[in-house]
């Protein structure tokens, strides 16, 4: 058991400031309580009693779509072609870095994401996973990788045709043999990377284990022109067509060119949409606009990196130029994953799962102005502890369940060896 005694605590849906202790259980579906005082005679043998004086305590962060195969990527070179478009970046560099994973890269990759993850406050993490050359067994590496760290997770693995239908079959026995262990997503690349029978088959496999579709959707122009010249229809059209958006599972990443019908298809659907603005900038490919597609709309972080406060921060500033969103919309979607995994019955969210802030804020934080702190003030660096399912996983900045120095040594060399072995790939 864990005691926070002495906490401001904020209620994450209500926004309510209260000075409480706090008696946290261990365990995925453990409790939360907030008490006025302290138990006497706590076995400190059994119990750990954190001082949170002038610390801020609050429900941890959750990543709604994420990519661990790119977490070696960091200060590698530039590809020898330099891309011209969204095609040839995925081409050039992404495609090229997931061919090349083997699985003790892929390991590596999973321990320094939920490192980072949990470091940042974020507690659960959706990934979306690629490596063509290394399918077999990779969501269970990554998966007990995450674990080891403590950060709870859905994960799914990118199917796609792009490399051939030998390697959409692994993918799809893949899928098939984690979903019958674990929870998790069907996951599929895109609508252009994605043929008619195995867009079925996804579907089916979703329908078959009570899942939903994790795909890329309109990231790009290219995505809806090849789809419409080779299908004669948009994105969302033949997604809607094939059963994608049935789900209330399904994720819809980026939904960046979208018609006025395709909106109006997803916000009437039982499906999910996820913002990632800064992967968006990074790449190019156009601005998020949240007009028309419903109120189902989270934040993720696409890989970029594991700081879904910065992702917050982001997505509220572009959004001024391009979006029609505020203070407490941009609140409303960074909370927005947490509703996503209730309503699914998703392991590992529960009230157990708390973020201390250490904000040394300069001026009054209260009920009322909380809003304009989360954007203009509070960081990741106020993150000093973090609390997933009712264990200590990182306590004063530093992470308690594994060995960070050694991984990121391992990372290291890893990194090396993804960079001389993407070199090998012809362009």
């Amino acid at each position: 058991m864990i005691y926070l005694k002495n906490a401001t605590y904020i209620d994450w849906k209500t926004l309510e400031f209260k000075s409480v202790n706090i008696k946290v259980e261990e365990g995925i579906d453990g409790k939360f309580e907030l008490i006025n005082v302290l138990p006497d005679n706590i076995d400190l043998q059994d119990n750990l009693i954190i001082d949170c004086k002038n610390k801020f305590v609050t429900k941890s962060f959750a990543n709604g779509h994420h990519h661990v195969y790119s977490a070696l990527a960091r200060g590698m070179k530039a590809p020898k072609k330099i891309p011209r478009n969204f095609y040839e970046i995925l081409k050039y560099i992404w495609w090229t870095l997931d061919k090349s994973l083997d699985m003790d890269m892929i390991e590596t990759s999973a321990l320094i994401t939920a490192i980072a993850c949990a470091k940042n406050g974020v507690t659960f993490v959706i990934d979306h996973h690629s490596s063509p050359f290394a399918i077999k067994g990779s969501l269970e590496t990554i998966s007990k990788a995450f674990d080891r760290v403590g950060v709870s997770h859905l994960l799914c693995y990118e199917i796609s045709d792009r490399d051939g239908l030998f390697i959409t079959e692994k993918a799809l026995r893949e899928t098939e043999d984690y979903l019958r262990q674990k929870q998790g997503l069907v996951g599929l690349h895109a609508s252009f990377t994605v043929g008619d029978n195995t867009l079925k088959k996804a579907v089916d496999m979703a329908e078959k284990y009570n899942s939903g579709i994790h795909v890329h959707t309109a990231e790009d122009h290219y995505d809806q022109k090849y789809t419409f010249e080779t299908y004669n229809k948009n994105v969302i059209e033949r997604f809607n067509e094939y059963g994608v958006l049935n789900f209330n599972k399904t994720i819809l990443v980026h939904c960046l060119h979208l018609s006025k019908k395709e909106k109006e298809i997803i916000s009437k659907s039982k499906s999910w949409v996820v913002q990632n603005t800064e992967s968006n900038l990074n790449n190019n490919v156009g601005y998020f606009n949240s007009q028309g597609l419903g109120n189902n709309i989270m934040l993720g972080t696409d890989g970029m990196h594991s700081d879904m406060l910065r992702s917050a921060k982001a997505s509220f500033l572009v959004g001024q130029g391009y979006d029609t969103i505020n203070l407490e919309d941009t609140y409303k979607r960074f909370r927005k994953v947490h509703k996503y995994i209730d309503i699914n019955n998703f392991k590992g969210d529960k009230g157990n799962n708390l973020v201390v802030l250490d904000y040394d804020t300069p001026t009054e934080l209260n009920n009322s102005n909380f809003l304009s702190h989360f954007i203009y003030g509070i960081e990741s660096k106020h993150v000093l502890h973090v609390i997933s399912n009712g264990k200590l996983i990182v306590k004063d900045k530093q992470i308690q369940t594994v060995n960070e120095h050694e991984i990121l040594e391992t990372s290291k060399e890893m990194g090396k060896k993804l960079w001389n072995k993407m070199k090998k790939f012809s362009l």
